[in-house]
């Protein structure tokens, strides 16, 4: 038998235990075609889609190396005999968005669950990710999943799990599982047996809007219920599930409704106006900075595709921008301290160092984790604040013990609204804070890759070459975190430069810091430097990497 016919072989084993119809014809389809179909196939079956901590996320296509029926059955299996293998009580909650495949994926889901004895609990409808795992904590879930593939292309999607209090402990109730329970379900999920054999049993319970009446009503908790309201907001949930929430929240938080975006106010798993439903890649947030500059907004805000994370953009002399992940944290830590907000602020090793500087004087604890919300909420028991700076934050952990773009959108709307009544502006504020701290400025470097083989090959070439110095400033510190983590840290005096491939997608990623005093007051001349130094910086940093 040659190679092509044992792989034609595991396709039709496959195809006999799928208990999807729809991806049975698709794999007929590719037998059909081969040899021409070949290689298609041969990537269907590399491997399982692999179960780590941010759960699965692939293609939706037929085979085990795509999301479908077959691999979400052998998931929900896999994770439902854990649950039972380490007596964790309570039901098995659901939450879904509105991508291609998420209802069905959430429905096996149920019936997996029920079919092995444990209650199952369903959202009442698509809703935004902050919404599951709120539910996880408000329900007293023994695990919660979540069918989403975030804010990666239209043809993703994923399956992330959450642990309730009874496994995840007073740090971990609601939130992503870490190691080693990522390799344990794992192991779970690969000793399934057939598909066949899997009981289902029915949907469970299916919520009504309660579930979400009580987030939006704790949500709007976030918010000083006194301070100033007057606040224009331009805003997009960029063809997610976002809108609706978001709106019900501001609403109840007494802010004005904000402007949407008609063309993405819906959900829409093909994401037809943007590139990638990614409020960070070029030209995303393009139409809601347009909507804002015809109302006359304030601030323009924009959540991704499951409403996690939180994008702001803010007027200035030239024009609208984005802010960075950076500063959105930092300013949001900044006005909570500045509330009196006690507890411990966290942040990613790949984070601005900024925080850390803002907590040492103002005597507030710190801390800094691996990347990962699943790592900031275990920060500590009196985690007050987390943020990474790839747009999330979590400032509320009692609520949801995540990253939140709802909430997150709520306190920053209090913030510009209290700048607002004082005649200043989100940008004045971050002036004050670069007068005092001096500017941090920071950047990244992301290199998508067509073969996870090209981020080796970088990551051994910077190990093996490492840079003696940066910006002409020798490196004073070099921290290999592998073998336990593929990330390689270099310091100098005034920049950072952390280097690690992406968790979800197919990149490679330097996250790049400068830290330039500001000189008399000046923070507009400081703020030139620094990003001439992080223009330099980047380029530096490719070149230490061996892509350009």
């Amino acid at each position: 038998m040659t190679e092509l016919d044992e792989l034609a072989a595991r396709a039709r084993a496959w195809m006999a235990d799928d208990p999807d119809e729809t991806s049975r014809a698709e794999l007929a389809r590719v037998l059909d075609g081969l040899p021409g179909t070949a290689a298609d196939l041969a990537d269907r079956f590399s491997g399982p889609l692999t179960f780590g901590t941010a759960g699965l996320r692939g293609p939706l296509r037929a085979g085990p190396n795509g999301m479908n029926l077959a691999v979400v059955t052998q998931a929900a299996a896999g994770l439902v005999g854990w649950l039972g293998q380490r007596g964790a009580s309570g039901p098995l909650v659901i939450g879904y968005d509105a991508r291609h495949g998420s209802l069905s994926f959430a429905e096996r889901t149920a019936r997996v669950a029920t079919g092995a004895g444990r209650e199952a609990i369903l959202l009442p409808r698509p809703l935004p990710t902050p919404v599951l795992a709120y539910a996880v904590r408000k329900l007293g879930a023994a695990a919660g999943v979540m069918v989403t593939a975030s804010h990666n292309p239209p043809q993703d999607n994923g399956y992330k799990v959450y642990l309730g209090a009874s496994l995840g402990g007073a740090v971990g109730a609601g939130a992503q599982i870490v190691p080693p329970a990522d390799a344990e379900i794992s192991a779970a999920i690969a000793a399934v047996g057939r598909l066949s054999t899997v009981p289902l049993g029915d949907l469970g319970v299916v919520l009504d809007d309660d579930i979400v009446e009580s987030y939006v009503e704790n949500a709007a908790r976030v918010v000083d219920p006194d301070g100033p309201r007057d606040l224009a907001v331009a805003y997009t949930p960029l063809h997610g599930v976002g809108a609706q929430v978001l709106a019900a929240a501001f609403a109840r938080a007494g802010f004005a409704r904000p402007h949407e975006v008609a063309e993405q106010a819906e959900p829409d798993p093909l994401f037809p106006t943007v590139a990638f439903p990614n409020p960070e890649e070029p030209g995303a947030i393009d139409r809601v900075i347009e909507l804002a500059t015809v109302t006359g907004a304030d601030i323009a805000i924009a959540n991704d595709p499951d409403a996690d994370r939180c994008a702001v953009a803010i007027p200035g002399p030239q024009g609208w921008r984005m802010l960075r992940g950076d500063e959105v944290g930092v300013l949001l830590a900044d006005h909570l301290q500045r509330r009196g907000v006690a507890g411990r602020y966290a942040t990613t090793i790949v984070s601005s160092s900024l925080l850390s500087k803002l907590c040492e004087r103002r005597g507030v604890p710190y801390g800094a984790t691996l990347t990962g919300f699943k790592w900031i909420v275990r920060a500590g028991e009196d985690l007050a604040f987390g943020y990474e700076e790839a747009l999330g934050y979590c400032v509320a952990p009692d609520l949801v013990r995540d990253k939140d773009g709802i909430t997150a959108a709520l306190l920053v709307a209090e913030l510009a609204a209290g700048l607002k009544a004082s005649l200043r502006t989100i940008g004045d504020r971050l002036d004050e804070i670069a007068a005092e701290f001096g500017v941090y400025a920071t950047d990244q470097l992301s290199v998508r890759v067509d073969q996870l083989s090209e981020i080796d090959t970088a990551m051994t070439y910077i190990r093996t070459k490492t840079p003696g110095s940066l910006l002409d400033d020798a490196v004073i510190a070099v921290e290999d975190l592998a073998p336990a983590n593929d990330v390689l840290i270099l310091r100098t005096e005034s920049a950072r430069v952390v280097v690690r491939p992406s968790g979800t997608e197919p990149k490679l990623k330097a996250y790049l810091e400068v830290v330039e005093p500001v000189v008399d007051g000046d923070v507009a001349a400081a703020r030139e430097r620094a990003a001439a130094s992080v223009r330099a910086l980047r380029t530096e940093t490719a070149a230490a990497l061996g892509i350009w």
